[in-house]
This record gives C-alpha cells, sequence and structure tokens, in this order.
C-alpha cells in the first residue's frame, strides 16, 4: 500500500492525505490526538524528524525518501491500530516530551492541566511538598509534578517491573533523579511517609468497557487499564489506605474516568469533589484529609 507517493509534494499535503486515509481506515483516536489531522501531523512530522511542538513549513517539498518515510510510519498505524506514541516511540505530556513504548500506557490523562495549573492551588504556602504518584507507569505524571513544584520530592510506585524500566529512562532524561524516585510494589507497599498529595491515573476500566475497547488500546499492558467488573478494584484500595498516608493538609487526587457513576454509587455517603477541566476530560476526583477521616466508616 502506496499513501503518498502520488498525491504528497509538500509537508501539507501529506498530513492531507494521511488524515484522509485515516478516516476511510476508521482508526480510533484518543492516545495523544482526537482527530485524524492531529494524528497525520504527528505521524508526519515525526517521520520528517520534526517536533510536532513547532510549527513547521507546511510549504516545504517532499521528496521520494521523505514520502517514502511517512508511507511506513503511516502503513503501520494502519494495519497494526498500533498507537502513534509506540510507534514514534516519543509522547508529551504536560508540555514536556517522554519515551513511550509497550511497556506502559501512553501518557494522556486530564491531570495533566491539574498539574500544569498549579494544582489548582491545593499545595499554595507549601514550600518543599512530599507527594506520591501511585501507578505510575512510564513516570509521566511524577515528573510533571517535579516540573511544576520545584521544591518537591516525588516518590512513584508501581508493581510493573517493566513500567518502572521506562520511567527510569524518563526521570533520566529529565535529569530528576534527584527528585523522582522510583518504588516497585503495589500501590502504598513500598512506601512509609506522608504526603501532602497523593495523585494517581490507575487502572479504571471496568469490564464491560474493556471488552468494547478499540483494536488500539490492544498494544497497551493489560494490567494497566482492566481494574474488575465496576473498575474500582485498586481505587478501593485507595480509599481504605490513603488517610494512612497523608499530611493532615494532604489531598488525594485521583482518575476514574468513566467509573466514576461507579465510584458514587460504590459510595453514596462519600462526598467526592470533582475537579473541572477546561481543556477537556473528566472522572478525576479529590478528596482532603479531614473528608477521607471522616468518610472512614463507609470505606473499609
Amino acid at each position: 500500500m502506496v499513501l503518498l507517493a502520488e498525491s504528497a509534494h509538500t509537508i501539507e499535503s501529506a498530513i492531507r492525505a494521511s488524515a484522509q486515509a485515516f478516516e476511510a481506515n476508521e482508526l480510533f483516536y484518543g492516545h495523544g490526538t482526537d482527530t485524524a489531522i492531529d494524528e497525520a501531523t504527528w505521524l508526519v512530522l515525526h517521520a520528517l524528524g520534526l517536533s510536532p511542538a513547532i510549527a513547521p513549513d507546511y510549504d516545504r517539498p517532499l521528496n521520494q525518501s521523505e514520502r517514502e518515510k511517512c508511507d511506513e510510519f503511516l502503513k503501520r498505524r494502519i494495519d497494526e491500530r498500533r498507537p502513534s506514541a509506540y510507534i514514534t516511540g516519543q509522547a508529551w505530556f504536560a508540555g514536556h516530551q517522554f519515551f513511550a513504548d509497550e511497556r506502559a500506557l501512553v501518557p494522556r490523562s486530564p491531570l495533566a492541566e491539574f498539574i500544569t495549573d498549579d494544582y489548582f492551588g491545593l499545595l499554595d504556602g507549601l514550600e518543599a511538598p512530599r507527594i506520591l504518584d501511585l501507578c505510575t507507569g512510564g513516570g509521566c505524571i511524577a515528573i510533571a509534578c517535579a516540573y511544576i513544584s520545584e521544591q518537591s520530592q516525588i516518590d512513584a510506585t508501581d508493581l510493573s517491573a517493566e513500567a518502572l524500566e521506562l520511567a527510569q529512562q524518563n526521570v533520566l532524561l529529565h535529569g530528576l533523579q534527584d527528585r523522582v524516585h522510583l518504588l516497585q510494589g503495589s500501590l502504598f507497599e513500598p512506601v512509609t511517609q506522608r504526603y501532602s498529595l497523593i495523585i494517581s491515573n490507575p487502572p479504571y476500566v471496568d469490564a464491560a468497557d474493556i471488552d468494547a475497547m478499540p483494536a488500539e488500546f490492544s498494544h497497551e499492558p493489560l494490567m494497566g487499564l482492566a481494574a474488575g467488573h465496576d473498575g474500582l478494584d485498586l481505587v478501593r484500595i485507595m480509599l481504605r489506605d490513603a488517610i494512612h498516608y497523608l499530611e493532615k493538609d494532604g489531598h488525594l487526587v485521583v482518575e476514574v474516568g468513566n467509573s466514576g457513576e461507579a465510584l458514587e454509587s460504590a459510595y453514596p455517603d462519600v462526598p467526592f469533589g470533582w475537579l473541572q477541566f477546561s481543556q477537556g476530560g473528566h472522572g478525576v476526583f479529590v478528596l482532603d484529609y479531614q473528608t477521607l477521616s471522616d468518610a472512614q466508616p463507609y470505606l473499609v
């Protein structure tokens, strides 16, 4: 299959031809982009050795070799239904570039907005907060937290040794090995401290949604997605145990996505606060220490 050899003479026409091919093949978007044109832009620019963070000269002509390189990337995206981040080996989160591969989920959490907006004020007045990132995967949330709160110390835990290997590569990429500490274990098992902020984008996809997922998700590690019949297997543990690891002025922030309705049904007496995002996204709750303490009778 040749997508571009005949039709693409410039960067712009290559992107448009690629987007048309993606739409014709009914790809799924959602691993860093939302539309065919955005997906095509990301892949074409990467194939040309250009950064998607910098607008190119769209009228720049392409030679035959460049068109063939674009074709190679686009063919994999269509034939394999592989997320673009796994093809390029790169992903962007909270304005920073990261290594990405099948050892961890492609970063795409709305928590990026929460972090880059100075945590919506939750850490105001704290000079050197301790932050815990549960289920860190490739380490993107922990690293983004380190950039925003420059005096903070971040612990990041994950059960997967493979994910932590990728996270370590990202920590070294950003030169944050003195402030971001990776710990292997399930949730709170590897930690003993208390934290000003516990943040997590854990597995939260319920069994029905797992069965209905587009093919692109099959390339991601299942343990990073699946969380039981209602998507709350790990969230229940977080709610039960977080009180033992939070400072008394601390907050628990957890993404549960489409399992938010199941969460409120499971705990009708817990007053979850739901963050609102201007850049899209939903299903992220916040509980402060006192609210979590008062809710303990409902969480055991």
